[in-house]
């Protein structure tokens, strides 16, 4: 199956959405940078089944950040200066 130009935004999305929930500062720039990097540098990749590694690769990595996410949100920390 062949993965169409939604399926890949839905992703996107999806990962800044979850990346976003991260509640430390470091933790949350880090993981929204490496999404938009991963993306930008696989923007010209045109193989159906490249493009489908790459889909489930990053279905992963959702799963990955949401298990992060609930993690650190099991343990607060104190807020950084640049969060205000």
């Amino acid at each position: 199956m062949a993965a169409s130009t939604s399926q890949v935004l839905s992703l996107y999305r999806k990962l800044m959405k979850e990346s976003n929930k991260f509640p430390s500062y470091n933790y949350r720039t880090y993981a929204l940078r490496r999404v938009q990097d991963a993306f930008r540098a696989n923007r010209s990749v045109e193989d159906p089944k490249v493009v489908e590694q790459l889909l489930n690769q990053g279905r992963d990595n959702l799963d990955m950040i949401r298990r992060q996410v609930a993690i650190g949100k099991m343990y607060p920390t104190q807020k950084t200066i640049v969060e205000g």
